[in-house]
């Protein structure tokens, strides 16, 4: 072979190689651009979804993240849970999630107040928002109906808790004149108000004596805050026999329940209901009875993954949510809350 055969075998095979090459890349690029959004692709390629709550230790909570985080697994993003306790927190967070990419996110305020604030940060990083049981509210007070909201019937859900005290209190044949309901109450929330004013109205509505129904606002919204609270109501009326107790959620009435077993009362002279049916479990599973009889079950596993969905979709396929959705509730009791909760999922 002389000079001029070698150079061109050469010249051949390096043309070869960048041929077989570029059509590797080509193939490449087609197999790229042919998979579906959020999946086939690493971690680092996901869409990015931030979930934001206010209280990430509440089991109600930590139920939203499970089944926020099974949507995640299901449609193939990432999904970022992060706890805002306070409202300088929350507006860092949602800074957080810009710089890392994310797409949307799903919030529970600790303050609706600041929800002005939070639409115009998601709105300046292109960030689609959605709000989980709280919504915003505007400066002038009124609820921000133009956010999109996945949340709770609230006052429905109310008149559900009251149905179930008068049930109860009927079954036990209790004098009317011996007995009063204790609210434990948290206006400066929204849906809080609106739970408790579904309380009161439906007892009404049954024939309870409106007059022996007493309200009392709780501080803080937690055990300590409603055990606050119903310790200041049950000074005041000494004489009451029998009790009734409810609140806007499971740890309202447990606190009125810690009162009322300070001065004696127990599952025989007086029954509280909460809502929420995520953070009452250890008190239904202890082995005697206390003065909490049962919850109103809500649906914090559609909450969780509904509302991370919505989002997901709505970045992905440009579908929007609608503006505004709500969930309802059942009661469960000692007697069949294992069953209520396995049939929604959310058995542990």
């Amino acid at each position: 072979m002389n000079l001029f055969d070698i150079v061109g075998h050469r010249l051949f095979n390096a043309a070869l190689s960048v041929a077989i090459v570029s059509l590797l890349g080509a193939a490449g690029c087609d197999q790229g651009k042919s998979a579906p959004a959020g999946e086939g692709k690493t971690s680092a390629e996901k869409v990015k979804i931030g979930y934001l709550v206010k209280q990430p230790d509440e089991p109600w909570f930590q139920t939203e993240w499970q089944f926020a985080q099974k949507a995640a697994d299901d449609k193939g993003f990432e999904l970022i849970k992060l706890g805002v306790p306070d409202g300088d927190k929350t507006l860092a967070a949602i800074d957080s999630l810009s710089a890392s990419g994310a797409k949307g996110f799903v919030i529970c305020t600790p303050d609706v107040r600041i929800g002005p604030a939070i639409a115009a940060k998601a709105k300046a990083a292109d960030m689609k928002l959605m709000t989980v049981d709280d919504q915003f509210v505007s400066a002038d007070g009124k609820i921000m109906a133009d956010v999109h909201h996945l949340g709770v019937a609230a006052r429905e859900v109310g008149h559900v808790s009251g149905q179930a005290i008068f049930d109860e209190f009927k079954r036990r044949g209790w004098d009317p004149q011996q007995t009063a309901a204790c609210i434990v109450t948290f206006e400066e929330l929204d849906t809080a108000r609106e739970r408790t004013e579904g309380i009161i109205e439906k007892l009404v509505e049954l024939g309870f004596p409106k007059d022996r129904i007493y309200k009392t606002p709780q501080k803080t919204t937690d055990i300590p805050g409603a055990l606050d609270a119903g310790n200041y109501l049950l000074t005041q009326h000494p004489d009451v026999k029998f009790w009734l107790a409810a609140g806007m959620n499971d740890s309202a009435s447990l606190g009125a329940v810690r009162a009322l077993e300070g001065r004696g009362f127990t599952a025989e002279n007086a029954l509280a209901v909460g809502i929420n049916g995520t953070d009452c479990i250890d008190e239904l599973k202890k082995p005697k009875p206390t003065p909490f009889y049962g919850s109103i079950l809500m649906e914090a596993n559609k909450h969780g993954y509904d509302s991370t969905s919505a989002v997901y979709e709505w970045v992905t396929k440009g579908i929007e949510p609608p503006k505004a959705t709500f969930t309802g509730g059942v009661l469960i009791t000692r007697a069949d809350f294992e069953e209520k909760l396995k049939a929604h999922g959310m058995w542990r």
